[in-house]
């Protein structure tokens, strides 16, 4: 194994999963009906046994985001996450954009969804995340949602401009958002890149498999140089370049399939790197800055945070 600089292991930063299958993803689901998905050959229980291996094996420890569906039909695999030491999050029940749904049924989503990984697991839920990113300028209700609710954080809303999701100019680093009848709810972004003053996506997903590995341990450096961690985030379908290939457009067979082979490999690098830990271990923390705006234009202060 090669020899970790102590430098980057010093600190910790989170590593997390959104636990789905291949097949429910969002560059799908104008091919593949949600009526379907029982028809489709089942790969996240091994897969998300490949990760499990592979976090135990650099000591990491990861926030699962499970998708409640999954939970509902393969609950043995939502314990074994839970009993290994990781922490259980929710990625929503059916993997629809939150932007798509009106308050009601978001409610009745998150609901079922935590219901299913509670009942696998015996664990409370604490945190979301939104499929496909979906929680937009548009859908910002969706935190009064989950802050009634009783989550106590969110890592849904990407500061970055994107054609299917993002708040360009929201904060990079984690705050606190006040919410409606005067509750909070903490906010995790994923992981950016800062440069000539705008945010570049990183350290996570497609951006981890299409983007050079220099690329990623540059977005570490820029964090490790302020007080907070950087977010990662991976799916496990995206180290099975095996899985079926499924008809679709170009741009969606490019983003889902590009470099699966070297994931993997690019993950190692990174595990052996940086210390990882799940969101919980920084739930304590006093030291949030609050928004009680919807963190679109904190410029300076966020960037003062770092």
């Amino acid at each position: 194994m090669t020899v970790v600089p102590a430098t980057t292991r010093d600190r910790s930063h989170v590593l997390t999963v959104d636990v789905e299958d291949y097949f429910q993803v969002e560059a799908f689901a104008g091919n593949i009906s949600r009526d379907d998905w029982n028809h489709y050959p089942p790969r996240v229980v091994a897969n998300c046994e490949r990760l499990l291996e592979l976090f135990d094996r650099y000591q990491a420890k990861a926030t699962f985001f499970v998708l409640g569906w999954v939970a509902d039909r393969f609950p043995a695999i939502v314990r074994q996450i839970h009993e290994r030491g990781h922490e259980l999050a929710c990625h929503s029940f059916w993997h629809r954009r939150v932007d798509s749904l009106t308050p009601e049924e978001f409610r009745a989503d998150t609901r079922a969804a935590c219901g299913a990984i509670e009942q696998a697991a015996s664990v409370g839920v604490q945190g979301y995340r939104a499929p496909t990113w979906s929680i937009t300028r548009k859908s910002l209700w969706a935190l009064d949602v989950l802050a009634e609710e009783g989550f106590t954080y969110d890592s849904s809303i990407y500061p970055i401009h994107h054609d299917l999701y993002g708040i360009p100019g929201a904060a990079r680093y984690p705050y606190m958002r006040s919410c409606a009848h005067g509750r909070s709810i903490r906010e995790f972004p994923p992981a950016t890149a800062r440069f000539a003053g705008m945010n570049f996506p990183a350290a996570g997903g497609g951006y981890l498999r299409l983007f050079p590995l220099t690329y990623t341990f540059w977005a570490f450096r820029q964090f490790e140089k302020t007080e907070s961690p950087l977010v990662l985030y991976l799916h496990p379908w995206e180290i099975d370049p095996e899985q079926p290939r499924i008809a679709s457009p170009l741009k969606s067979r490019f983003r889902h399939y590009t470099n699966l082979h070297r994931m993997h490999g690019r993950l190692e690098r990174i595990l052996e790197r940086y210390r990882f830990v799940p969101f919980r271990n920084f739930l304590e923390s006093n030291r949030l800055p609050a928004l009680s705006e919807a963190a679109i234009t904190v410029g300076s202060k966020q960037e003062a945070h770092g």
